[in-house]
């Protein structure tokens, strides 16, 4: 949460590349084949987005889920429910672990804690490269 409009825009806007890593648990257990229309980058309701990074972290037969790790630099909204809905794995749980080089770290769900200088800055730098 910030009222700085200008941060706020710098950390979002898909220009500025700020990379944000999900852990997303799907339906079913995608191939390697049936993931890479992620990485080449898909269309969703007639827009192109940027490829994404995945890693297939675990999966479980008798469930029939997959947990992947999904990084993508977009925002758009409720973008990674949609990527996985388009390639036939629907989501059933999902959560943003990290946003540039911010973590959850030492937190509990539902907590929050003020940014400290130096990661406001390394967020900004990062912003600036992208």
């Amino acid at each position: 949460m910030t009222n700085d409009g200008d941060f706020a825009n710098m950390l979002m806007h898909p220009s500025y590349k700020v990379e944000k890593k999900y852990v997303v648990k799907v339906q079913g257990i995608p191939t390697r084949d049936k993931l890479m229309p992620l990485k080449d980058g898909l269309v969703v309701d007639r827009k192109k987005l940027a490829p994404a990074k995945f890693k297939q972290i675990s999966s479980d037969k008798l469930k029939n889920t997959a947990i992947i790790q999904l990084t993508i630099h977009q925002g758009i909204n409720h973008q990674v429910k949609k990527m996985f809905k388009a390639i036939g794995y629907p989501v059933m749980k999902l959560a943003r672990e990290q946003y540039g080089p911010l973590t959850l770290e030492g937190l509990q769900p539902g907590e929050y804690r003020p940014l400290k200088r130096e990661e406001i800055r390394a967020l900004e730098a990062l912003a600036q490269k992208g």
